[in-house]
């Protein structure tokens, strides 16, 4: 814009100077046409218009100088232009490296993790390979060391820990006491039949614990749930007591005197015995407990039945305290709800009454000694035998 209106400048400066001209022209032709009297024209130049020349040289000279400048500045203006659009161009190029170098560095960083875990992988399985091998080695070695080594007897001491490890079963899972002494004594037998010394301290501990397993106290459980099964059908036989009526007063009878002068008294005496054969007045002062509906029976004795059953469940789970409320509370409706004068009804609740201090519960022992203790001999026997064959391959 600005030279745009540089150069509109300069053409009406050149108009104004082309204007100031012409006069001075029609002036030279004025005097030119002034002389007819010369054949030619005759050129004349006055210092006037030397100087107007010189004048327009040097505004013609300063219109260049402009143009000159305003070129230049135009073309300084392009360059600057362009070096902005190349530094644009640079900047956006930086961005765009940094960007690739970022997206390189994380791609590097994503196949580095990735190579490692590859490689991870790669190394677990190589262990878990080699874990398998070293056990299939071990149990190479035990094998080799079972038939190359192994004495007549051995499989003695291997029955008996067999048994041990069953009676433990016996005693901790099942409480079958019995069973875990038989299987201890069993046991015992077998490690005796080796006749080897060097087991005097294993059959101590197997001593010690079958003295354990026979001082535990033994209890019926069959039996009890079978009496406490034939209490419970018993139920339904028994008979419900009936109304209970608080006990009347005891009356004195009156006895005929023999003094002639009481014998209103004496009337009345033996009219009221005579009636009493017919008609009999009693009172009663107190509280009447009434019979039981039709449906109260029955819950009556689904209940009692109920108490029998948790007290069943109670027994093989060694629950004393549940046992013991159960049948007490049992005992306690019976003695509420039932005749008492029934015979059935007093053995049903005296066999409630003996059943109930029956004790359920044992103290078992924590362990046992001897089973420990075999697993170690059979574990030095082993580990010595293949210590031997090891030696031997070398």
């Amino acid at each position: 814009m600005t030279n745009k209106n540089k150069d509109e400048q300069i053409q009406s400066e050149e108009k104004q100077d082309v204007k100031a001209l012409a006069p001075e022209a029609q002036e030279q032709d004025t005097k030119t046409e002034a002389t007819p009297d010369e054949a030619t024209p005759v050129q004349v130049t006055s210092p006037v218009s030397e100087e107007k020349h010189g004048k327009r040289g040097v505004k013609l000279a300063t219109v260049a100088i402009v143009l000159a400048v305003l070129f230049g500045g135009g073309i300084s203006y392009q360059m600057q232009k362009q070096a902005g659009n190349y530094e644009a161009r640079i900047a956006r190029l930086e961005a765009q490296l940094k960007a690739t170098q970022s997206s390189l560095s994380s791609e590097m960083q994503q196949v580095q993790s990735d190579t490692l875990e590859q490689a991870k992988t790669v190394t677990h399985k190589a262990e878990v390979v080699l874990g398998q091998q070293q056990k299939s080695i071990e149990s190479l070695q035990l094998a080799i060391a079972d038939v190359k080594g192994r004495r007549p007897n051995d499989w003695l001491l291997a029955e008996a820990d067999y048994l041990v490890k069953l009676a433990g079963r016996k005693l901790f899972l099942e409480h079958d006491v019995v069973s875990a002494t038989r299987l201890m004594e069993t046991a015992d037998q077998r490690i005796a039949a080796l006749n080897d010394p060097s087991l005097v301290a294993l059959r101590q501990s197997m001593a010690n614990d079958i003295t354990k397993l026979r001082t535990v106290p033994l209890i019926d459980r069959d039996g009890l749930v079978l009496r406490l099964t034939s209490l419970q059908q018993q139920v339904d036989a028994l008979p419900l007591a009936n109304a209970i009526l608080p006990d009347a007063p005891a009356v004195e009878k009156q006895q005929v005197s023999g003094d002639i002068y009481d014998w209103q008294q004496n009337l009345m005496t033996s009219l009221k015995d005579f009636s009493e054969n017919f008609i009999t007045f009693r009172t009663r002062d107190g509280n009447v407990i009434p019979l039981l509906s039709p449906e109260q029976h029955f819950y009556l004795r689904e209940n009692i039945k109920s108490k029998i059953e948790t007290a069943i469940r109670a027994v093989y789970e060694e629950q004393g305290d549940i046992y013991k409320v159960s049948l007490d509370t049992a005992e306690k409706w019976s003695e509420s709800f039932f005749d008492m004068d029934n015979n059935s009804v007093k053995e049903f609740n005296a066999a409630l009454g003996q059943l109930s201090q029956q004790n359920i519960q044992v103290n078992y022992p924590v362990k046992l000694d001897a089973q420990s203790q075999l697993s170690d001999v059979i574990r030095d026997r082993l580990r010595r035998e293949v210590t031997t064959i090891i030696t031997e391959e070398k």
